[in-house]
């Protein structure tokens, strides 16, 4: 997979720490538990959506584009890291957010995500619903057009084709870590959201039969995310001009969900606070929290063998926890 043929930007701080986490994975009963800490990168925070925005920036630079235009929920991490990389890279940001996460309050309204996107100096468009976001999205578009700017613009999460080869090239940088280390056999656990980083590891994992892939959904059930993860497959294969992986047999769960996106559940803030005291490490509510109580939830049914390789994939996520500031204050005195 020849991935040096697409146009990327260089965001820095690759490739991110790979190492052991022995007193978590006590707890666990996983004496040979990793973690890959995406959330560790010097820019904008960190977070996964950085290797989907060096290929998304560089298309959007090589065909002229001046300015971005991206969605998400009000605590959008996806937002926050476009609007650091456009900062760095010179780029107009515009961030169309919807409040589709039923919660209020000046926590998530106002900081957490939503003040770092100020702080990268980031255009905010705050939506009711989606239509107000589809009106707002073709106002920015004519007023780009009137003021001659070139507009690009990317999807939720940053999830298509283009976005996803971040992770194919994050799916071999893994691979290359874990061989240094000796290790001919590990289990990957990742998260499911909008699906670009999902699609990206199946796609980069599909050759590579000693590094089997767990997905734990955060946003939607498994039907959805699997449609989402076919068609996100076939679109980056189509690109790298492979044949698409086969889903057959991807052990996907989506028991941690709860009630929905965006809302944590009493499994996921206990996931916060086992990784936050055993690893000195913070989850987020929405994402890695989640993902962190599928594994929590995975070694206590014994699904991991005893002395198997498991690396589980820290996508980032930390402003949020300040978004949810009330919830993350209880359940952190507990």
């Amino acid at each position: 997979m020849n991935l040096d043929r697409f146009p990327r930007v260089d965001l820095g701080g690759y490739p991110t720490p790979l190492h052991p986490a022995p007193r978590l994975g006590e707890a666990l009963g996983l004496p040979n538990l990793l973690l890959k800490r995406d959330d560790v990168h010097p820019l904008g925070v960190g977070g996964n959506k950085l290797r989907k925005l060096e290929f998304l920036l560089g298309a959007a630079i090589e065909n002229g584009a001046d300015t971005v235009i991206t969605f998400g929920a009000l605590q959008t991490n996806h937002g926050r890291q476009t609007a650091a990389a456009c900062a760095k890279l010179g780029l107009r940001c515009e961030l169309v957010l919807t409040a589709k996460v039923p919660r209020d309050g000046d926590a998530y309204e106002r900081s957490g995500n939503v003040s770092l996107d100020h702080l990268f100096g980031a255009n905010v468009h705050i939506c009711r619903d989606g239509e107000e976001t589809g009106r707002t999205y073709d106002r920015l578009i004519t007023e780009a057009a009137a003021e001659g700017r070139q507009v690009a613009t990317f999807p939720v999460g940053g999830s298509d084709g283009v976005g996803a080869l971040g992770y194919v090239a994050a799916a071999r940088e893994i691979a290359g870590q874990l061989a240094e280390l000796g290790i001919t056999k590990a289990r990957l656990v990742a998260p499911h959201a909008s699906g670009g980083t999902s699609a990206g590891l199946v796609v980069g994992t599909a050759d590579l039969d000693w590094l089997t892939l767990d997905i734990a959904c955060v946003s939607h059930p498994v039907d959805e995310a699997l449609d989402n993860l076919a068609d996100l497959t076939i679109a980056a294969s189509v690109l790298l001009g492979t044949e698409p992986p086969s889903l057959e047999g991807l052990r996907i769960d989506d028991r941690t969900i709860g009630p929905g996106y965006g809302i944590p559940t009493g499994e996921t803030w206990d996931a916060v606070r086992l990784f936050g005291r055993t690893e000195g490490i913070a989850l987020d509510p929405v994402y890695t929290g989640k993902v962190g109580a599928a594994l929590i939830r995975w070694a206590a049914e014994g699904h991991f063998a005893p002395d198997e390789h498991v690396v589980f994939l820290h996508t980032g996520g930390l402003p949020g926890l300040y978004g949810y500031a009330p919830e993350f204050a209880d359940a952190v005195r507990r």
